[in-house]
């Protein structure tokens, strides 16, 4: 807020004689703001500013991808933790494909697509890439169980090392670069590198034991899912959001 500031007489004085006071002239008026009244300025100003650049979404887009995303990654999940863990014999392995096929991939591309109408990069990316590794997956198994891709007895080991290096790389990036989501996350994308990377030994050694500790690891990033998942419920539904731990690098301010 501008201020003026009232006028001023100034008197001089000669060697003999006082001169009759002359009024002032008036300066320009001071551009002077009160700290209070300028800070709430500046927080209105940026307020305006969010509301421009982030528009309320109304309509069939309006919501969190992640309410659809988190329990069709869970689902999938449990499934393939219970085939490895040994719920079923080595003849079932393809038990998981129609959760996997129909939930699980389904649903997480549906939500990656949500997302990125909403302009939410993270979710879109995350939901995205696991999506893809649950499709890739099945195709594999029903390759190899089908001959779909030519690939001969002799090169089974060595496509299923395949298979999981180069996910295992996909995550491994995933986990580094999203390492300002929060820490539940960050737990997340690191068990299913550790789940695959044990998996990975259990084919190159041919171990069941390796096989039931990637099982566990699966089932364990699960249990990680549904909790993430009932914060996100949550507030879905009007509660409050769950603390999902502090991100181990700190966003840029």
């Amino acid at each position: 807020m501008r201020q003026r500031w009232g006028r001023t007489s100034s008197s001089a004085q000669s060697s003999s004689t006082q001169q009759p006071s002359v009024p002032a002239q008036q300066g320009p008026p001071e551009t002077r703001e009160r700290p209070a009244e300028a800070e709430r300025m500046a927080e209105g100003q940026r307020a305006q500013v969010e509301a421009e650049a982030t528009p309320e979404v109304r309509g069939p887009l309006a919501g969190d991808p992640l309410a659809l995303a988190l329990p069709a990654f869970i689902v999938g999940s449990v499934a393939l933790g219970m085939v490895l863990v040994g719920f079923v014999s080595p003849l079932g392995v393809g038990a998981s494909l129609p959760i996997i096929l129909a939930a699980t991939a389904g649903g997480l591309f549906i939500s990656a697509v949500w997302a990125m109408a909403l302009g939410q990069s993270a979710v879109a990316l995350v939901s995205g890439i696991f999506g893809g590794f649950w499709l890739s997956y099945a195709f594999l198994l029903l390759g190899i169980m089908h001959g779909w891709f030519g690939i001969g007895l002799l090169d089974l080991t060595a496509t299923q090392e395949l298979f999981l290096t180069a996910w295992i790389v996909v995550f491994s990036m995933l986990t580094l670069a999203t390492l300002r989501l929060a820490l539940a996350f960050t737990v997340v994308f690191f068990l299913v590198d550790v789940a695959l990377i044990f998996v990975l030994v259990a084919v190159a050694n041919t171990s069941l034991n390796w096989q039931k500790a990637g099982g566990a690891v699966v089932l364990l990033f699960a249990t990680v899912g549904i909790y993430i998942f009932f914060g996100t419920a949550s507030v879905a539904t009007g509660g409050k959001a769950f603390p999902l731990g502090r991100p181990v690098l700190r966003a840029r301010g």
